[in-house]
């Protein structure tokens, strides 16, 4: 896995992808970029076809939340949020122009906690502004000291 929109890709390759995905027409592509501005900028010239969706990553307030509005740009027939991993509190949102919000926390032995209000906020400004919500993982939600302690000091394979 890697972000197609990564400074190191030209864009040269990007046309070619969107056009592997334009011919393969009966499957749905999902382009998930934390470089917002790049892939508004490279969209804004190139149109995608509609089994194409759009998404950005928005992991916390400070680097996640701007790039909404970069996602706001691009014409696509499903623009998403992926939350995930959730890090933070995101507050408001403004979901206007988005189609999809998936949440999720981080999975693995040094998963930074997730907490539940964390995702019950989203989701409730997801059902206020009628966007669709889906909760994909619970990764580490967050665990008090206890448990905490014990997770580290627990054998790794």
């Amino acid at each position: 896995m890697s972000d197609l929109f990564h400074e190191e890709i030209p864009d040269s390759y990007l046309r070619q992808v969107i056009a592997v995905m334009r011919q393969a027409s009966i499957h749905t592509f999902q382009i998930l970029t934390k470089r917002a501005e790049r892939m508004a900028e490279f969209l804004r010239l190139e149109k995608l076809p509609r089994n194409v969706w759009v998404g950005v990553t928005v992991e916390n307030r400070g680097h996640g939340l701007p790039r909404l509005d970069a996602l706001r740009r691009i014409s696509a027939s499903i623009r998403f949020v992926s939350a995930e991993p959730l890090l933070e509190d995101l507050d408001e949102i403004d979901l206007a122009g988005l189609d999809w919000v998936i949440v999720g926390g981080e999975s693995g032995p040094k998963a930074r906690p997730m907490k539940r209000e964390w995702v019950l906020n989203i989701k409730r400004q997801c059902d206020e502004q009628r966007v669709d919500f889906f909760f994909q993982t619970v990764g580490r939600m967050g665990t008090g000291r206890k448990k905490a302690q014990q997770e580290k000091q627990r054998p790794h394979a």
